[in-house]
Protein backbone atom coordinates (compact mmCIF):
# COMPACT_ATOMS: atom_id res chain seq x y z
CA UNK A 1 0.00 0.00 0.00
CA UNK A 2 1.30 3.46 -0.90
CA UNK A 3 1.58 6.14 1.77
CA UNK A 4 -1.98 7.46 2.17
CA UNK A 5 -1.07 10.96 3.41
CA UNK A 6 -3.00 13.91 2.02
CA UNK A 7 -2.03 16.22 -0.81
CA UNK A 8 -2.15 19.10 1.69
CA UNK A 9 0.49 17.45 3.88
CA UNK A 10 2.70 16.87 0.85
CA UNK A 11 2.89 20.66 0.39
CA UNK A 12 4.71 21.22 3.69
CA UNK A 13 8.01 20.16 5.22
CA UNK A 14 9.05 19.37 8.81
CA UNK A 15 10.23 22.24 11.02
CA UNK A 16 13.97 22.81 10.53
CA UNK A 17 14.33 24.11 14.09
CA UNK A 18 12.81 20.92 15.49
CA UNK A 19 14.99 18.80 13.17
CA UNK A 20 18.23 20.46 14.29
CA UNK A 21 17.22 20.17 17.95
CA UNK A 22 16.62 16.45 17.39
CA UNK A 23 20.11 16.07 15.85
CA UNK A 24 21.61 17.79 18.89
CA UNK A 25 19.73 15.48 21.26
CA UNK A 26 20.97 12.45 19.31
CA UNK A 27 24.59 13.59 19.66
CA UNK A 28 24.09 14.18 23.38
CA UNK A 29 22.69 10.66 23.67
CA UNK A 30 25.96 9.41 22.14
CA UNK A 31 27.81 11.13 24.97
CA UNK A 32 29.05 14.17 23.03
CA UNK A 33 29.15 17.60 24.67
CA UNK A 34 26.64 19.27 22.37
CA UNK A 35 25.44 22.86 22.76
CA UNK A 36 22.00 23.43 21.21
CA UNK A 37 21.25 27.01 20.18
CA UNK A 38 18.50 26.01 17.79
CA UNK A 39 15.28 26.33 19.78
CA UNK A 40 13.57 29.57 20.79
CA UNK A 41 12.66 29.02 24.41
CA UNK A 42 13.55 31.18 27.44
CA UNK A 43 15.71 29.36 29.96
CA UNK A 44 13.98 31.16 32.85
CA UNK A 45 11.34 29.38 34.92
CA UNK A 46 7.71 30.51 34.90
CA UNK A 47 7.32 33.14 37.68
CA UNK A 48 5.96 31.87 40.99
CA UNK A 49 2.83 34.04 41.02
CA UNK A 50 1.75 32.49 37.72
CA UNK A 51 2.42 28.94 38.89
CA UNK A 52 0.49 29.66 42.10
CA UNK A 53 -2.49 30.91 40.08
CA UNK A 54 -2.49 27.63 38.17
CA UNK A 55 -2.41 25.64 41.42
CA UNK A 56 -5.36 27.66 42.75
CA UNK A 57 -7.30 26.94 39.59
CA UNK A 58 -6.73 23.21 40.09
CA UNK A 59 -7.68 23.39 43.79
CA UNK A 60 -10.85 25.32 42.93
CA UNK A 61 -11.90 22.76 40.34
CA UNK A 62 -11.43 25.00 37.30
CA UNK A 63 -10.57 21.96 35.23
CA UNK A 64 -13.61 21.65 32.95
CA UNK A 65 -14.26 22.67 29.37
CA UNK A 66 -14.38 26.43 28.85
CA UNK A 67 -15.73 28.65 26.10
CA UNK A 68 -14.09 27.51 22.87
CA UNK A 69 -11.94 30.61 22.37
CA UNK A 70 -11.21 31.61 25.95
CA UNK A 71 -12.70 32.36 29.36
CA UNK A 72 -14.21 35.82 29.85
CA UNK A 73 -11.69 36.66 32.58
CA UNK A 74 -8.76 36.06 30.24
CA UNK A 75 -10.40 37.99 27.42
CA UNK A 76 -10.85 40.91 29.81
CA UNK A 77 -7.18 40.68 30.81
CA UNK A 78 -6.18 40.70 27.14
CA UNK A 79 -8.38 43.73 26.43
CA UNK A 80 -6.75 45.46 29.39
CA UNK A 81 -3.28 44.60 28.11
CA UNK A 82 -3.96 45.96 24.63
CA UNK A 83 -5.40 49.22 26.03
CA UNK A 84 -2.67 49.67 28.65
CA UNK A 85 0.35 48.80 26.54
CA UNK A 86 -0.70 49.47 22.95
CA UNK A 87 -3.49 52.06 23.13
CA UNK A 88 -5.86 49.67 21.33
CA UNK A 89 -9.50 49.27 22.36
CA UNK A 90 -11.10 45.82 21.99
CA UNK A 91 -14.20 44.05 23.31
CA UNK A 92 -14.41 40.41 24.40
CA UNK A 93 -16.06 39.57 21.09
CA UNK A 94 -12.92 40.79 19.29
CA UNK A 95 -10.54 38.51 21.22
CA UNK A 96 -9.43 34.96 20.50
CA UNK A 97 -7.48 32.71 22.88
CA UNK A 98 -5.89 29.60 21.33
CA UNK A 99 -3.67 26.74 22.57
CA UNK A 100 -0.49 28.53 21.52
CA UNK A 101 0.56 31.16 19.01
CA UNK A 102 0.70 28.75 16.05
CA UNK A 103 -3.02 27.89 16.28
CA UNK A 104 -3.90 31.60 16.29
CA UNK A 105 -2.21 32.03 12.92
CA UNK A 106 -3.39 28.70 11.50
CA UNK A 107 -7.01 29.33 12.55
CA UNK A 108 -6.95 32.80 10.98
CA UNK A 109 -5.58 31.36 7.74
CA UNK A 110 -7.99 28.42 7.75
CA UNK A 111 -10.90 30.78 8.29
CA UNK A 112 -10.00 33.11 5.40
CA UNK A 113 -7.80 31.49 2.76
CA UNK A 114 -8.92 29.79 -0.44
CA UNK A 115 -6.97 28.18 -3.30
CA UNK A 116 -5.48 30.97 -5.39
CA UNK A 117 -5.10 33.38 -2.48
CA UNK A 118 -1.66 34.73 -1.64
CA UNK A 119 0.06 35.54 1.64
CA UNK A 120 2.93 38.04 1.56
CA UNK A 121 5.70 36.97 3.94
CA UNK A 122 8.92 38.98 4.37
CA UNK A 123 12.16 36.98 4.40
CA UNK A 124 13.72 35.83 6.63
CA UNK A 125 10.54 34.39 8.12
CA UNK A 126 9.53 32.17 11.00
CA UNK A 127 9.55 28.68 9.51
CA UNK A 128 5.84 27.99 10.07
CA UNK A 129 4.30 30.94 8.21
CA UNK A 130 4.63 29.64 4.63
CA UNK A 131 3.74 26.07 5.52
CA UNK A 132 0.57 27.13 7.29
CA UNK A 133 -0.45 29.11 4.21
CA UNK A 134 0.29 26.08 2.03
CA UNK A 135 -1.74 23.77 4.29
CA UNK A 136 -4.69 26.12 3.78
CA UNK A 137 -4.33 25.96 -0.01
CA UNK A 138 -2.84 29.42 -0.47
CA UNK A 139 0.45 30.52 -2.02
CA UNK A 140 3.17 32.20 0.05
CA UNK A 141 4.75 35.18 -1.73
CA UNK A 142 8.15 36.10 -0.34
CA UNK A 143 9.19 39.73 -0.02
CA UNK A 144 12.94 39.77 0.44
CA UNK A 145 14.78 41.95 2.93
CA UNK A 146 18.54 42.38 3.28
CA UNK A 147 21.16 42.64 5.98
CA UNK A 148 21.86 46.17 4.72
CA UNK A 149 18.25 47.16 5.53
CA UNK A 150 18.41 45.50 8.94
CA UNK A 151 16.22 42.63 7.66
CA UNK A 152 13.22 44.99 7.50
CA UNK A 153 10.69 45.14 4.68
CA UNK A 154 10.95 48.22 2.49
CA UNK A 155 7.68 49.89 1.35
CA UNK A 156 8.52 49.58 -2.34
CA UNK A 157 9.22 45.85 -1.96
CA UNK A 158 5.88 45.39 -0.21
CA UNK A 159 4.03 47.28 -2.95
CA UNK A 160 5.63 45.09 -5.62
CA UNK A 161 4.68 41.87 -3.78
CA UNK A 162 0.96 42.70 -3.51
CA UNK A 163 -1.37 41.44 -6.24
CA UNK A 164 -5.16 41.25 -6.62
CA UNK A 165 -4.87 37.77 -5.06
CA UNK A 166 -3.15 38.92 -1.87
CA UNK A 167 -5.22 38.12 1.22
CA UNK A 168 -2.70 38.67 4.05
CA UNK A 169 0.55 40.41 4.88
CA UNK A 170 2.40 38.81 7.81
CA UNK A 171 4.53 41.14 9.93
CA UNK A 172 6.67 39.84 12.80
CA UNK A 173 8.29 42.45 15.04
CA UNK A 174 10.61 41.80 16.82
CA UNK A 175 11.38 39.06 14.34
CA UNK A 176 12.09 35.41 14.63
CA UNK A 177 14.71 34.70 13.20
CA UNK A 178 16.48 38.06 12.79
CA UNK A 179 15.52 39.96 15.94
CA UNK A 180 14.74 42.99 13.74
CA UNK A 181 12.01 45.30 15.04
CA UNK A 182 10.18 48.08 13.19
CA UNK A 183 10.10 51.63 14.51
CA UNK A 184 6.84 53.57 14.48
CA UNK A 185 8.01 55.52 11.41
CA UNK A 186 8.92 52.31 9.57
CA UNK A 187 5.47 50.88 10.32
CA UNK A 188 3.80 54.09 9.10
CA UNK A 189 5.67 53.78 5.80
CA UNK A 190 4.39 50.21 5.35
CA UNK A 191 0.90 51.28 6.41
CA UNK A 192 0.90 53.97 3.73
CA UNK A 193 1.34 51.23 1.13
CA UNK A 194 -1.38 49.06 2.67
CA UNK A 195 -3.89 51.91 2.59
CA UNK A 196 -3.66 51.75 -1.20
CA UNK A 197 -4.64 48.05 -1.14
CA UNK A 198 -7.85 47.75 0.92
CA UNK A 199 -8.26 44.05 0.10
CA UNK A 200 -5.12 43.10 2.08
CA UNK A 201 -5.41 42.09 5.73
CA UNK A 202 -2.50 42.33 8.17
CA UNK A 203 -1.46 39.67 10.64
CA UNK A 204 1.05 41.19 13.03
CA UNK A 205 2.89 38.69 15.20
CA UNK A 206 4.00 40.59 18.30
CA UNK A 207 5.05 37.57 20.36
CA UNK A 208 8.39 39.19 21.30
CA UNK A 209 6.91 42.60 22.13
CA UNK A 210 8.40 42.79 25.63
CA UNK A 211 11.89 41.76 24.51
CA UNK A 212 13.33 44.91 22.93
CA UNK A 213 16.62 46.47 23.95
CA UNK A 214 18.29 49.79 24.55
CA UNK A 215 16.02 52.75 23.88
CA UNK A 216 13.95 50.98 21.24
CA UNK A 217 10.22 51.66 21.73
CA UNK A 218 7.83 48.92 20.58
CA UNK A 219 4.75 49.82 18.53
CA UNK A 220 2.31 47.74 16.51
CA UNK A 221 0.80 48.66 13.15
CA UNK A 222 -2.85 49.18 14.20
CA UNK A 223 -1.54 51.50 16.90
CA UNK A 224 0.41 53.76 14.53
CA UNK A 225 -2.21 53.68 11.73
CA UNK A 226 -5.78 53.47 13.12
CA UNK A 227 -7.21 53.21 9.59
CA UNK A 228 -5.85 49.66 9.48
CA UNK A 229 -7.59 48.66 12.74
CA UNK A 230 -10.54 46.92 11.04
CA UNK A 231 -8.33 44.70 8.90
CA UNK A 232 -5.55 43.88 11.35
CA UNK A 233 -5.24 40.78 13.52
CA UNK A 234 -2.85 41.69 16.34
CA UNK A 235 -1.37 38.50 17.77
CA UNK A 236 0.59 37.93 20.96
CA UNK A 237 0.98 35.38 23.75
CA UNK A 238 2.50 34.59 27.11
CA UNK A 239 5.17 32.12 26.01
CA UNK A 240 8.24 34.33 25.59
CA UNK A 241 8.04 37.28 28.00
CA UNK A 242 6.45 35.18 30.76
CA UNK A 243 8.51 31.99 30.18
CA UNK A 244 5.34 29.98 29.57
CA UNK A 245 6.18 28.08 26.37
CA UNK A 246 4.76 24.77 27.62
CA UNK A 247 1.54 26.32 28.91
CA UNK A 248 0.37 26.86 25.30
CA UNK A 249 -1.55 30.12 25.38
CA UNK A 250 -1.61 32.48 22.41
CA UNK A 251 -4.10 35.25 21.79
CA UNK A 252 -5.16 37.81 19.23
CA UNK A 253 -7.58 40.67 18.73
CA UNK A 254 -9.20 41.82 15.52
CA UNK A 255 -12.50 42.35 13.70
CA UNK A 256 -15.47 40.49 15.16
CA UNK A 257 -16.26 38.57 11.97
CA UNK A 258 -12.73 37.14 11.88
CA UNK A 259 -12.70 36.23 15.58
CA UNK A 260 -16.03 34.43 15.17
CA UNK A 261 -14.72 32.55 12.13
CA UNK A 262 -11.59 31.50 14.02
CA UNK A 263 -13.76 30.26 16.89
CA UNK A 264 -15.73 28.15 14.41
CA UNK A 265 -12.48 26.52 13.27
CA UNK A 266 -11.50 25.82 16.87
CA UNK A 267 -14.90 24.33 17.60
CA UNK A 268 -14.18 21.53 15.11
CA UNK A 269 -10.47 21.09 15.85
CA UNK A 270 -8.85 21.82 19.20
CA UNK A 271 -11.81 23.25 21.11
CA UNK A 272 -10.74 25.32 24.13
CA UNK A 273 -7.19 25.93 25.38
CA UNK A 274 -6.26 24.26 28.67
CA UNK A 275 -8.43 25.74 31.43
CA UNK A 276 -5.59 25.79 33.97
CA UNK A 277 -3.25 27.54 31.54
CA UNK A 278 -5.90 30.17 30.89
CA UNK A 279 -6.14 31.05 34.59
CA UNK A 280 -2.35 31.18 34.77
CA UNK A 281 -2.38 33.59 31.80
CA UNK A 282 -4.89 35.83 33.60
CA UNK A 283 -2.35 36.22 36.39
CA UNK A 284 0.48 36.71 33.90
CA UNK A 285 -1.26 39.66 32.25
CA UNK A 286 -2.86 41.17 35.37
CA UNK A 287 -0.16 40.40 37.95
CA UNK A 288 3.24 41.89 38.59
CA UNK A 289 5.43 42.64 35.58
CA UNK A 290 8.53 43.33 37.67
CA UNK A 291 10.51 40.37 36.32
CA UNK A 292 10.25 41.48 32.67
CA UNK A 293 12.83 44.33 32.87
CA UNK A 294 15.23 42.04 34.77
CA UNK A 295 14.94 39.31 32.13
CA UNK A 296 15.32 41.88 29.35
CA UNK A 297 18.60 43.07 30.85
CA UNK A 298 19.93 39.50 30.95
CA UNK A 299 18.88 38.92 27.34
CA UNK A 300 20.45 42.20 26.22
CA UNK A 301 23.75 41.25 27.87
CA UNK A 302 23.62 37.88 26.11
CA UNK A 303 22.86 39.54 22.78
CA UNK A 304 25.84 41.85 23.15
CA UNK A 305 28.11 38.93 24.07
CA UNK A 306 27.05 36.84 21.07
CA UNK A 307 27.21 39.71 18.56
CA UNK A 308 30.68 40.66 19.75
CA UNK A 309 32.08 37.12 19.64
CA UNK A 310 30.54 36.22 16.28
CA UNK A 311 31.88 39.38 14.67
CA UNK A 312 35.34 38.21 15.74
CA UNK A 313 34.89 34.95 13.80
CA UNK A 314 36.44 34.69 10.34
CA UNK A 315 33.91 35.13 7.53
CA UNK A 316 30.92 36.03 9.76
CA UNK A 317 29.08 39.36 9.82
CA UNK A 318 26.55 39.68 12.65
CA UNK A 319 24.25 42.72 12.90
CA UNK A 320 22.91 43.83 16.29
CA UNK A 321 19.18 43.05 16.50
CA UNK A 322 16.65 45.31 18.24
CA UNK A 323 14.76 42.55 20.02
CA UNK A 324 13.72 38.91 20.56
CA UNK A 325 16.50 36.48 21.53
CA UNK A 326 18.02 35.62 18.16
CA UNK A 327 20.88 36.75 15.97
CA UNK A 328 20.98 36.14 12.22
CA UNK A 329 24.56 36.44 10.98
CA UNK A 330 25.72 36.24 7.37
CA UNK A 331 28.33 33.65 6.36
CA UNK A 332 28.82 35.05 2.85
CA UNK A 333 32.54 35.24 3.64
CA UNK A 334 32.71 31.45 4.10
CA UNK A 335 30.82 30.24 1.04
CA UNK A 336 33.07 28.34 -1.38
CA UNK A 337 35.72 27.62 1.23
CA UNK A 338 36.57 24.27 2.78
CA UNK A 339 35.46 23.12 6.23
CA UNK A 340 38.01 21.39 8.50
CA UNK A 341 36.69 18.06 7.15
CA UNK A 342 37.69 19.10 3.64
CA UNK A 343 34.09 19.51 2.46
CA UNK A 344 33.29 22.65 0.51
CA UNK A 345 30.86 24.98 2.32
CA UNK A 346 28.47 25.48 -0.59
CA UNK A 347 25.46 26.60 1.50
CA UNK A 348 24.47 27.67 4.98
CA UNK A 349 22.97 24.22 5.51
CA UNK A 350 26.36 22.63 4.84
CA UNK A 351 27.92 25.12 7.25
CA UNK A 352 25.43 24.18 9.99
CA UNK A 353 25.92 20.43 9.50
CA UNK A 354 29.72 20.68 9.38
CA UNK A 355 29.74 22.85 12.51
CA UNK A 356 27.52 20.33 14.29
CA UNK A 357 29.77 17.40 13.42
CA UNK A 358 33.04 19.22 14.04
CA UNK A 359 32.28 21.33 17.12
CA UNK A 360 28.94 19.96 18.34
CA UNK A 361 27.14 23.31 18.18
CA UNK A 362 23.57 23.15 16.87
CA UNK A 363 22.11 26.14 15.07
CA UNK A 364 19.61 26.54 12.23
CA UNK A 365 20.68 27.33 8.68
CA UNK A 366 19.27 30.41 6.98
CA UNK A 367 17.71 28.51 4.10
CA UNK A 368 15.07 27.25 6.53
CA UNK A 369 14.01 30.88 7.06
CA UNK A 370 14.06 31.80 3.40
CA UNK A 371 17.17 33.98 3.32
CA UNK A 372 20.72 32.69 2.74
CA UNK A 373 23.62 32.48 3.37
CA UNK A 374 22.93 33.03 7.07
CA UNK A 375 22.20 31.12 10.25
CA UNK A 376 20.10 31.67 13.35
CA UNK A 377 21.29 31.38 16.93
CA UNK A 378 18.97 31.52 19.91
CA UNK A 379 20.76 33.15 22.84
CA UNK A 380 18.10 32.08 25.34
CA UNK A 381 20.61 30.16 27.40
CA UNK A 382 23.36 30.84 29.93
CA UNK A 383 26.34 33.12 29.31
CA UNK A 384 28.63 30.16 29.96
CA UNK A 385 27.01 28.11 27.18
CA UNK A 386 27.01 31.06 24.81
CA UNK A 387 30.68 31.85 25.42
CA UNK A 388 31.68 28.23 24.84
CA UNK A 389 29.47 27.91 21.73
CA UNK A 390 30.81 31.12 20.19
CA UNK A 391 34.38 30.07 20.97
CA UNK A 392 33.73 26.81 19.12
CA UNK A 393 32.27 28.72 16.16
CA UNK A 394 35.35 30.97 16.13
CA UNK A 395 37.58 27.90 16.15
CA UNK A 396 35.61 26.24 13.33
CA UNK A 397 35.67 29.37 11.18
CA UNK A 398 39.37 29.86 11.88
CA UNK A 399 40.03 26.40 10.48
CA UNK A 400 38.09 27.06 7.27
CA UNK A 401 40.41 27.46 4.31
Amino acid sequence: MTNPTSQALARVKPSATMAMSAKARALKAEGRDCIALSQGEPDFDTPDNIKEAACRAIAEGKTKYTDVDGIPELKDAICGKFKRENGLEYKRSQVNVSPGGKPVIFNAFMATLNPGDEVVIPTPYWVSYPDMALLCGATPVFAETSIEDGFKLRPEVLAKAITPHTKWLVLNSPSNPSGAAYTADELRALAAVLLDFPHVMVLTDDMYEHLTYGDFEFTTIAQVEPRLYERTLTMNGVSKAYSMTGWRIGYAAGPEWLIKAMSNVMGQTTSNPCSISQWAAVEALNGTQDFIPKNKKLFQDRRDLVVSMLNQAQGIKCPTPEGAFYVYPSIAGLIGKKAPSGKVIDSDETFALELLQSECVALVHGGAFGLSPCFRISYATSNQCLEEACARIQRFCGAVS
